[in-house]
């Protein structure tokens, strides 16, 4: 089974570059950056081309502020991408599925790092208990922290896993603290608590934000 393992580059991306952490997100015409219910802008975390969803993109947003684990019922209600929250007053985090194409937003994120990501091809070693290979991957099998948790989206399409961000992924923000030796920096935004996060989409696209996080540790 292929799968595409996802790279962080010490090079910061450019205006346009599909593959990035922060930078220049690539949106739909007229499409303003998105804001979280308290008010805020949300963070731009990162986006990449999904070679295993009709070469979708994808891009990942949270707020600075609110960033608890969130759950649904399964299927996901009606428009789970609007109305789904436990404890806050409407979304805080935005999964953007796109098609190819998109315009730079006309100002990068002002507070993550940006780096180029580069997208390998590779194969998927699934474990004996049905867990799949562990890291930043996109495609294959889940490397499930616990049990499986496939949703079924609310037109009732059976979602499609996408994309894995392993358990304590830290995104460097801005400013930037002094690194240590190994180029790491304790000035760090994690998603989701830095939970293991399983992005999960619909095949059916039957809405452009139709997309949904299993979160586990």
């Amino acid at each position: 089974m292929s799968i595409h393992m996802i790279e962080t580059l010490p090079e910061p991306p450019v205006a346009g570059d599909r593959n990035t952490i922060g930078g220049w997100p690539l949106l739909a015409a007229g499409e303003t950056w998105p804001a979280c219910f308290c008010g805020k802008p949300m963070v731009f975390f990162f986006q990449v081309d999904l070679p295993n969803f009709g070469d979708d993109h994808l891009l990942v947003f949270q707020c600075p502020e609110h960033d608890d684990v969130t759950t649904a019922p399964n299927p996901l209600p009606e428009r789970y991408w609007d109305e789904v929250t436990d404890e806050y007053d409407g979304p805080y985090w935005r999964f953007l599925l796109r098609p190819a194409g998109g315009t730079p937003a006309a100002e990068a994120d002002p507070h993550v790092e940006p780096h180029r990501l580069a997208v390998h091809p590779a194969e998927e070693e699934v474990s004996e208990h049905g867990r799949g290979r562990q890291g930043f991957k996109l495609g294959g099998v889940p490397s499930w922290a616990q049990y499986p948790e496939m949703y079924t989206c609310s037109c009732g399409a059976d979602m499609v896993f996408v994309c894995q961000v392993p358990e304590n992924f830290g995104f460097d923000m801005w400013p930037m603290r002094d690194k240590d030796a190994h180029g790491t920096s304790d000035n760090q935004a994690l998603l989701f608590l830095g939970n293991e996060v399983y992005i999960q989409a619909c095949p059916a696209r039957c809405h452009p934000e139709a997309a949904w996080p299993a979160i586990q540790n």
